[in-house]
């Protein structure tokens, strides 16, 4: 459960795409909200799953497919947010905020990863035990934890390069980048669904 629950965190995704670049633009401890949200958010997602919301799931294949534009929508908007702020270093000339609690609780809850991987875990680890109510609760707190660890470690990692980054341009091309990057994964969620 453990190691499951970790390597969905931890992968790539758009979630720790905005980890990564809200921590080297605005360091760890401004980009904590983010995480923060995005980590209450996938638990909610689990419990909720768990709960009952994997037949809706199963049974409207509309719900999916809504889901996959608005979260689409909204990552295309989180990464024209990223590609277009300037460094927190020059803060007199940029209105640019780190994400949000709200905005990491949105990535998360309109992410088709988030959903597909706590289905999956709410199948193998808690649906097939007889004891259904602890095991989800136990999916729950462990999926809080490293989920919490998972998207923390990219924004470390954006936190660590933050120092290279304050060269003149470097900041700003990395933005783009990172914008780029989270574009690709909402092209990767129409061509994988």
């Amino acid at each position: 459960m453990s190691v499951f629950a970790l390597v969905g965190a931890i992968t790539p995704g758009p979630v720790n795409i905005i980890a990564t670049s809200s921590g080297a633009t605005f360091g760890f401890l401004r980009t904590i909200p983010h995480v923060l949200g995005a980590t209450v958010s996938y638990t909610l997602i689990v419990y909720l799953v768990g709960t009952g919301l994997h037949q809706l799931l199963q049974n409207v294949p509309a719900f999916t497919e809504t889901l996959r534009y608005l979260g689409s929508a909204f990552l295309l908007y989180m990464a024209y947010k990223i590609a277009t702020a300037n460094s927190a270093s020059n803060s007199s000339e940029s209105s640019s905020i780190p994400p949000s609690f709200i905005e990491g609780a949105l990535c998360q809850s309109l992410n088709p990863k988030a959903w597909l991987v706590s289905m999956s875990g709410v199948s193998v680890f808690v649906l097939s035990q007889s004891s259904t109510d602890f095991y989800l609760l136990a999916y729950c707190l462990i999926s809080f934890v490293l989920c919490f660890i998972g998207v923390a470690t990219w924004a470390v990692a954006g936190h660590m390069i933050k120092n290279y980054l304050q060269r003149p341009g470097r900041q700003k091309r990395f933005n783009q980048v990172m914008g780029g990057l989270l574009c690709l994964t909402v092209v990767s969620i129409f061509i994988n669904g």
